[in-house]
């Protein structure tokens, strides 16, 4: 049934439920004694797997347009920045740079990657933040400052990577116009960037696929043609070269930081899991790194034929280009450049949607522009991401200076995977001696690349590793302010208020506050019940009811569970309803119980008419309310200074999502805000006492 349905929740008008349409699609189950409960799929359990995850040509097309946009375009700059490094290159400093390139390609993008991080998916969902939560129930507690980090650093990445590509992209046109003004254009196609998001990633890739599989066979046919004038470029292939110009070179640092730059769309990939799945985007690696390799070779032969003196400030790029395709080669890489943004941006929206069912960040208004799983997009990330970028192009204006900025922030990211990689492997039974050869070679790898990447700090890339540490920050004070409010909430067994509970549902002199009353409860366990919770009902103002409906939501660590369980506390009037969603699903509590209650009906669990007379007599079902708990840290709490600080910037923090009435799905519901105090006495305070008693007391 649409959404549409849930009208009857909120106007208290609709006989939909009585429809013979809704007892064909309520769940079957059969009715239960006081106490029993049900564990039932909810509506959009048990779908069938995305089309794009299944491995066909279709979803081939699909994950080259969405998750190889970022690393497909560093052909645009990586070449020159390496070059930039030393201009007066020779053949051999060539051949060791481009072989830097091929392995680090193989070693880190493959291998780590596409053969083993794929392979660490949280039901078909990927990213640093899903990799942790398959970790998060170990002992370890730790791991979540890893991967805030992580999350943290790539998300800088993502203001950065469509600033770069662009503006390199752009750029090219001053061979053609050298009066071209860059920043201008840069910023408009920057903008129309983020305004497409709005239409989901998967129409995005069904309209990018085509363009970009021309951009890479494009890239492999330059190469190959290139190469054929130096066909010694092809030693490129025995790391040895490398080896050689890392030892030989005082400026390995500065190389390798160049060289980095050609594999920083990895986790970005990685991110992207759940928009196209694993054997889509392991097929279709292999067609993509063959034609990046093929250019970097061609571009690599050009430079050997050239010489340091004859390339000095061209980009080799545009020069393995013939002259009659300059005009068609800068407008098919500004078109890469544009899709290049869309893997960090939809990487960036997967991340703080998982953030925040993963106490990482506030609640966040999320859209799902298309039907298909793992489409999502987030307006206020999406602004954001877009501000951030064009404070980028402001402030460095071309892609020389960026290329400062880029790479820093990344290699935390990489560095972070690492390690929660190295649990993730250990928890599924790797031998010890295996886990730990794999988290050495590859913090070393990377721990080479972050050190090699520092030297930019002063350069620009203080700006990248500025916006991780602010979006970390956020992450790491938000969890543990949230932790610390759950851990002091109090809870009370349920069945010993049960009795009152009823005694007030029965008590004609309190007016009916409504006929159906919906909690939120925070308890874990079905026989607990929050005391600020009881506090509401029954002394801050009592509040009469036909049912009181108490509602718990799950997040559970597989990210599209959509199931629920319901236990009868009080026959006909008490019910605890637990919902089980995956950190992926959009919370639309009230559609969910409206599905909830329309199988408890059909079973004759509950009668939901009204019962007022007039009401009664239409038979018309009652209205629901739902009472949203508010606890606001109280001044008069007695506590610690660092617990003071978190709860203080959890109200601050607070600010930065949307309401928890928005959040839930609730924003069409008739809600009330319950405003309870929370107060904290975890140090000894005095206690005012009457002034004949201190005076007996002093005597």
């Amino acid at each position: 049934m649409s959404e549409s349905g849930n009208l009857w929740f909120m106007a208290g008008y609709a006989e939909l439920i009585m429809d013979n349409r809704e007892n064909e699609t309520s769940k079957g189950g059969k009715s239960a004694e006081c106490g029993r409960s049900w564990d039932v799929p909810l509506s959009g359990a048990g779908k069938p797997q995305s089309r794009l995850r299944r491995l066909t040509l279709a979803g081939l097309l699909v994950t080259v347009g969405i998750v190889f946009g970022d690393i497909g375009t560093s052909p645009l700059y990586v070449m020159k920045a390496i070059t930039g490094v030393n201009p007066d290159f020779d053949a051999d400093y060539i051949i060791g740079a481009v072989s830097c390139v091929i392995w680090t390609l193989t070693l880190q993008t493959t291998v780590k990657y596409v053969l083993l991080a794929l392979r660490a998916d949280n039901h078909g969902e990927g990213g640093i933040l899903a990799l942790f939560a398959l970790l998060r129930r170990l002992p370890r507690r730790w791991l979540y400052i890893v991967a805030a980090v992580g999350a943290a650093a790539l998300v800088a990445d993502g203001m950065i990577t469509p600033a770069i590509t662009v503006t390199s992209a752009i750029e090219g046109l001053g061979t053609i116009v050298p009066d071209v003004p860059v920043v201008t254009i840069v910023v408009v196609i920057i903008t129309l960037i983020f305004v497409m998001q709005q239409a989901g990633t998967g129409r995005i890739g069904r309209l990018f696929g085509p363009f970009m599989l021309v951009w890479f066979t494009t890239l492999g046919v330059l190469g190959t043609v290139a190469m054929v004038q130096c066909p010694g470029v092809l030693k490129a292939f025995n790391p040895w070269y490398a080896v050689r110009l890392l030892v030989s070179s005082p400026e390995w640092f500065l190389i390798l930081g160049a060289v980095f730059l050609c594999t920083t769309g990895a986790e970005a990939l990685y991110s992207d899991l759940g928009h196209c799945g694993r054997r889509n985007i392991t097929v279709a690696w292999g067609f993509v790194k063959t034609m990046l390799i093929l250019n970097y070779l061609g571009q690599g032969a050009w430079l050997i034929t050239t010489g340091g003196a004859g390339a000095a400030g061209v980009n080799p790029f545009y020069a393995i280009m013939p002259h009659w395709m300059l005009i068609p080669g800068v407008i098919l890489a500004t078109g890469a450049a544009v899709i290049a943004s869309q893997a960090l941006l939809s990487g960036s929206f997967t991340i703080f949607s998982e953030a925040v069912n993963l106490d990482f960040w506030p609640a966040l208004k999320m859209k799902y522009p298309s039907t298909e799983k793992g489409q999502l997009y987030i307006p206020a990330v999406n602004w954001a991401l877009l501000v951030g970028c064009l404070m980028t192009v402001f402030i460095f204006q071309d892609s020389a200076h960026m290329e400062a900025a880029y790479g820093l922030a990344i290699t935390v990211t990489m560095l972070m995977t690492t390690l929660l990689l190295t649990f993730w492997l250990s928890s599924r039974g790797v031998a010890r001696g295996w886990c730990v050869t794999f988290c050495a070679f590859f913090l070393a790898l990377e721990g080479l690349f972050f050190v090699a990447n520092l030297s930019k700090f002063t350069h620009g890339g203080w700006y990248s590793v500025l916006i991780a540490g602010a979006v970390a920050l956020v992450m790491i004070v938000w969890r543990q302010s949230t932790r610390l409010r759950a851990s002091y909430i109090e809870y009370i067994p349920l069945r010993e208020s049960v009795p009152l509970i009823m005694d007030i549902s029965r008590d004609r002199e309190i007016p009916k506050y409504a006929s159906n009353l919906v909690f939120l409860s925070r308890s874990m366990k079905k026989d607990l019940i929050e005391s600020k919770l009881l506090y509401s009902i029954i002394i801050k103002q009592p509040k009469r009811a036909d049912h009181y409906w108490l509602i718990h939501v799950d997040y559970v660590d597989e990210p599209d569970t959509l199931e629920y369980t319901v236990d009868i506390i009080e026959r006909h009037s008490v019910f605890l309803v637990t919902m089980h969603l995956g950190f992926r699903v959009q919370p639309r509590l009230s559609v969910y119980l409206r599905e909830v209650v329309e199988d408890l009906v059909a079973r004759g669990e509950v009668d939901l008419t009204s019962t007022y007379p007039s009401l009664h007599r239409a038979g018309i079902p009652g209205d629901f309310r739902f009472i949203i708990l508010h606890r606001i840290f109280s001044p008069s709490s007695n506590c610690r200074r660092r617990e003071s600080f978190l709860l203080r910037m959890h109200t601050f923090l607070k600010r930065l999502g949307v309401s928890d009435q928005s959040a839930l799905g609730l924003d069409t519901s008739i809600v009330t805000l319950d405003t309870v105090p929370l107060i904290l006495n975890t140090t000894p305070g005095r206690r005012i006492v009457s002034r004949g008693q201190a005076a007996t007391e002093q005597s």
